[in-house]
């Protein structure tokens, strides 16, 4: 089967030496991609961080067949290379584990000449006329401003294009990661996520479990509680079982 698999975080430009992004390294999902290369499978790796597959994998060697990855760095980056391999490759399965950035930046702004924000009512004031705010984008911003606002504005859900935009039919996999909450919560926001992306399946944890467990489900019914040692293994269980019965569209119906 051939498998595309997203790992890493994105970086969302607020000019050309700062960005937005988040914590997350990758080693989740090339985990999946290595024992998924491990199994047999064709494997499309795209990751932010490249730089963990040798000291991850068993035998770095051995990645010579059946394995491709594609380095991106920008949400806009994973947006152009996830929607390339899913219209165009005959694609079984997609794991889209990435931690894929939830907004964008719109802009860099300071206040404008007698402007100014009162933090204790939340409110613009000014001394000229209305309250204003004046542009500062630039290749690098200045820092001569007491201080800047960054506008950001919510990104889209590249999950979401999957099936309606790029018309993939094959297994799709959806990850969630929510804070502070327990079993019973995590698993109704995950199952309404998934419903929501129409995935097949759903990994959903909480930052503060991460590092030792994951809810993965619906299976039977219900979801599972799985250690994180054996999660890469335990999914692809059921991706190739769900991959069994289930069409692709292929490259030429694509075109």
């Amino acid at each position: 089967m051939n498998l595309l698999v997203t790992a890493g975080n994105t970086q969302v430009l607020i000019d050309r030496v700062r960005c937005l992004t988040n914590i997350f390294t990758g080693r989740t999902g090339t985990a999946i991609a290595l024992k998924a290369h491990e199994r047999g499978h064709t494997v499309t790796l795209l990751t932010s961080h490249p730089e963990v597959i040798d000291p991850m994998a068993e035998n770095p060697q051995a990645l010579a067949a059946r394995w491709i990855v594609h380095a991106y760095r920008t949400f806009a980056d994973l947006h152009i290379a996830m929607e390339r391999a899913i219209r165009h490759e005959s694609l079984g399965a997609v794991i889209h584990c990435a931690a894929v950035s939830d907004y964008l930046a719109g802009g860099v702004f300071a206040p404008a000449a007698g402007t100014r924000f009162d933090g204790p009512t939340g409110r613009w004031e000014s001394d000229q006329g209305p309250p204003a705010l004046v542009d500062r984008a630039a290749g690098k911003v200045k820092s001569d401003d007491p201080e800047l606002w960054l506008r950001i504005t919510r990104a889209p859900k590249l999950i979401d294009f999957i099936r309606s935009d790029w018309g993939f039919r094959g297994v799709l996999v959806k990850f969630k990661l929510e804070v502070g909450l327990n079993d019973e919560q995590l698993q109704e926001v995950a199952e309404r996520s998934r419903r929501h992306s129409a995935a097949d399946l759903m990994v959903a944890n909480t930052l503060e479990g991460a590092a030792h467990w994951a809810l993965l489900g619906p299976l039977a019914g219900r979801y599972e509680r799985v250690e994180r040692a054996a999660l890469a293994g335990r999914l692809l269980d059921e991706v190739e079982r769900l991959a069994g019965s289930r069409p692709t569209r292929t490259a030429t119906e694509s075109q």
